[in-house]
């Protein structure tokens, strides 16, 4: 059992991790190494850096950091939390669980919306992002579900017992590693989501069509936000709502927010 355990292993994460182990709480940071930081070029405006940092290396920077302090970082993906009595259960891709007093959510919202014509217009009508929230409007019927991963298989196995039929769509990524019984794979690239006043169809590139109730958005891994929906926690213009000690509502889970850049705007607009 954890005191914290903190998911996302950026910036966020690994500071707020620092502070947890220098107060005497056994941590554990879950992590992808797929940080946005990575990606960087170079870095100007981190504190102590006078020529600059490039993202790799003050990413691995601030990872060796924590473990030098004592924080355990382990790379594995989480796709699930699950609230105990006294605790939460968290499990990752790799079936593994781990129990924790706390919760602090630090991945941002990974959520990639896919480049396909329709998707944004059919939002809240046939087009979701969590099967948790929205899987009991498609009881007994067809949906698909967009994704390859291991996120993809979670959210596949909340919707089994609910809708009558899935397929799952690479949109012209590999197949997935991993297999569903009664779950059907399409890897033909979509081209566009057809419908009236819902969701009734997806077209594909070569032409073929899929009727269809429902779609569901679960590429790549999950973030802050995908947790967030699952757990009822309340969110604002898809940010997570959280007190004056960045806690949830949820007693017991916090979430890391970007405030750096949102405090400058405001004094950009005050002036």
């Amino acid at each position: 059992m954890y005191d914290v355990i903190i998911v996302g292993g950026g910036p966020a994460g690994i500071s707020a991790s620092l502070y947890t182990i220098r107060a005497n709480l056994k941590t554990l940071v879950l992590y992808q190494d797929i940080s946005n930081l990575i990606k960087t070029e170079k870095i100007e405006n981190y504190y102590g850096f006078e020529n600059g940092i490039d993202g790799k290396a003050l990413y691995e920077n601030g990872l060796n950091q924590a473990k030098n302090l004592g924080v355990e970082l382990k790379e594995k993906e989480v796709i699930n939390i699950n609230p105990k009595e006294e605790s939460f259960e968290i499990v990752t891709a790799q079936g593994e669980v781990y129990l924790a007093k706390k919760i602090i959510l630090a991945t941002g919202n990974k959520k990639k919306k896919p480049n396909i014509k329709g998707i944004q217009e059919f939002e809240g009508k046939g087009v979701s992002y969590c099967a948790v929230c929205d899987g009991f409007f498609y009881k007994n019927k067809e949906v698909a579900l967009i994704g390859n991963g291991q996120y993809a298989l979670s959210e596949v196995n909340e919707l089994l017992n609910l809708v009558k039929d899935i397929t799952v769509l690479t949109n012209g990524e590999e197949e997935p590693k991993w297999r569903s019984d009664n779950v059907k794979i399409e890897t033909k690239k979509i081209e566009e989501i057809e419908g009236d006043k819902k969701v009734e169809s997806i077209k594909f590139q070569d032409g073929t069509s899929l009727k269809i109730d429902g779609i569901f958005i679960a590429q790549g891994i999950a973030g802050s936000v995908d947790f967030a929906k699952k757990l009822g926690i309340l969110l604002k213009d898809n940010e997570i709502i959280v007190d004056e000690n960045m806690q949830t509502n949820i007693k017991g889970i916090y979430a890391c927010r970007r405030l750096y850049r949102r405090f400058a705007s405001n004094i950009k607009s005050s002036l």
